[in-house]
């Protein structure tokens, strides 16, 4: 095996730290797409000089802790918004969640060792591309799941442009990061063998699919108007200052015009009432409507207009006996419809919930040690069905995913009811400044796997209508007041994707696996010396 320099040679894993935390980089905000390939590249350089499989599992792990810890920054900022646990713990907290991530990347650098430790580094680019593709799988569904942040969210281009994700209807989102792993690390092995004519061609030929225009769009039929209130994340559960949000929203959603069947959006948190009927009254009376929920969608009715239709993210409550005395045991974090009069439609509730955001898990062991939620509320939100289809007639067909769901590759949709568009109500107040347009970023990606506008309305941004391809077409960026009035864009066809799902992810991550023992074979499993 060749010596390989500087850093690499004579501090791996450090290197393998530098080397996660500049991956990290290439995500937004910073998109610097170019330094996270390079390190990928780079990190699958080190990764094939690996003297065994353990160092190979190390580097994998080191690279994952320094990847997942610049990425989910944003976390921290979670504990300035609560008040039972000092702040400072979020800073421990993101590392902490980190080792466990890291276990991912891990796995995938130690099987494409094992696969490939006697072949060169463009066999290695195709197995370590395949096992990333299994590790991105495993980890959007085991323990729950946690797939923020796939590789490919890194090839995402400019707002106005769909980047590779053009790719993505055929592939989906864990294939394409396994397609980036793999490219990267091709282009590492020319630049290590100075074969810089194609290296540059290569670099030309991502740069190019990222920039190319995204061509003429498709324009939708169905009115809308979509709701950004910037709502401070300090103010939203202050009771006292409930009026005045709602005063603010409903300022922003009034018609300007006289328009036939008018879809009006309102975030996460975007209701500060409970407006079911059958709670005690006691859970009413620090509402802004005077204790009666009646009044209170009647007067959301008012504000919408006739001829309207309003999505909007609430609260619902699961009432129980306690010591003789009813008493909420549980919430849902919900979406409902609510016409001109003030009547409520079908309801949507959340399935997959965010651990210690709106529940605390193993909260018998965890309570007592002085732990809770991170956010406001002490009682634990209860998971709804998953993804479901509204049928709202002149208002078309609404998949509903409520915040941080979005962020789940093949799990937004209901397969035998396709919505004509995704709502994606969140509340974004708490993710700090690198949540936001990451969280946006995985929403166009999940719009392109599924050929279906989604349409996001946040308290505090990043709100946009992003069309079937990936495409943002209009947005409001990050702690404003504003509102959007365009029409809902047009759903494609169903994709490879949106038929097959994560069928068809395996079937790219065993494409992949089976041309590296292709060139395995071809090369007679020779370790080539000057790659």
């Amino acid at each position: 095996m060749e010596k390989i320099p500087g850093l690499a040679r004579s501090h791996p894993n450090l290197a393998a730290l530098v080397l996660g935390a500049a991956s990290a980089f290439g995500f937004q905000p910073f998109h610097l797409w170019p330094l996270g390939l390079a390190a990928i590249g780079a990190f699958g350089w080190l990764a094939w000089h690996s003297p065994g499989w353990r160092r190979a599992l190390l580097a994998g792990w080191l690279f994952g802790v320094a990847h997942f810890t610049v990425t989910n920054n944003w976390i921290a900022t979670a504990f300035t918004y609560q008040a039972e646990m000092p702040a400072v713990l979020g800073w421990a907290a993101v590392p902490l969640l980190s080792l466990y991530l890291a276990v991912w990347p891990a796995f995938a650098t130690c099987a494409a060792w094992l696969v490939a430790r006697r072949s060169g580094l463009p066999v290695f680019a195709l197995a370590f591309g395949a096992s990333w593709i299994a590790a991105e799988w495993l980890r959007s569904w085991v323990f729950t799941g946690y797939s923020w942040g796939p590789l490919s969210m890194m090839v995402v281009g400019p707002w106005d442009r769909p980047g590779f994700a053009r790719l993505l209807p055929f592939v989906g989102s864990y294939a394409l990061s396994g397609i980036v792993v793999a490219l990267a690390v091709s282009g590492a092995a020319l630049v290590g063998r100075r074969r810089w004519v194609p290296a540059a061609g290569l670099v030309v030929a991502v740069t190019a699919l990222l920039y190319w225009p995204a061509g003429k769009a498709d324009q939708g039929i169905l009115p809308l108007t979509l709701v950004q209130p910037n709502l401070r994340q300090d103010d939203i559960n202050d009771a006292t200052k409930f009026e005045d949000q709602f005063q603010s929203i409903a300022a922003l959603s009034v018609p300007r015009q006289p328009l036939s069947h008018r879809l009006v959006l309102w975030p996460e948190s975007g209701v500060p009432d409970y407006l079911r009927d059958g709670y005690p009254q006691r859970y009413y009376n620090q509402m802004t409507a005077g204790g009666d929920p009646a009044f209170a969608r009647t007067r959301i009715g008012r504000v919408i207009g006739s001829d309207s239709l309003l999505l909007t993210g609430l609260v619902d409550l699961e009432i129980g006996t306690v010591d003789g005395r009813e008493r909420a045991i549980g919430a849902y974090n919900s979406v409902t419809s609510i016409d001109s009069k003030g009547q409520l439609g079908q309801r949507y509730a959340k399935e997959h919930l965010v651990p210690y955001g709106e529940y605390l898990p193993m909260r018998d062991l965890l309570e007592p040690l002085g732990l809770s939620r991170l956010v406001a509320g002490s009682i634990d939100f209860i998971p709804g069905p998953g993804p479901q289809s509204f049928d709202l007639g002149d208002y078309g067909k609404a998949g509903i995913q409520i915040c941080y769901e979005i962020v789940f590759s093949g799990a937004v949709a209901d397969r035998e009811h396709r919505p004509d568009y995704i709502f994606n109500p969140s509340n974004d107040g708490w993710f700090g400044a690198w949540g936001p347009p990451q969280h946006l970023a995985q929403a166009r990606m999940r719009a392109a796997e599924e050929g279906l506008p989604v349409l996001r309305s946040t308290t505090t941004g990043i709100s946009a209508v992003i069309d079937a391809r990936g495409v943002v077409r209009e947005h409001i960026g990050r702690n404003v007041a504003g509102r959007i009035d365009t029409v809902v864009p047009p759903a494609h066809a169903p994709t490879w994707f949106a038929r097959l799902g994560h069928w068809l992810t395996l079937l790219w991550g065993v494409l992949l696996l089976g041309l590296s023992l292709v060139a395995m074979r071809r090369a007679g499993g020779y370790r080539a010396k000057d790659t």
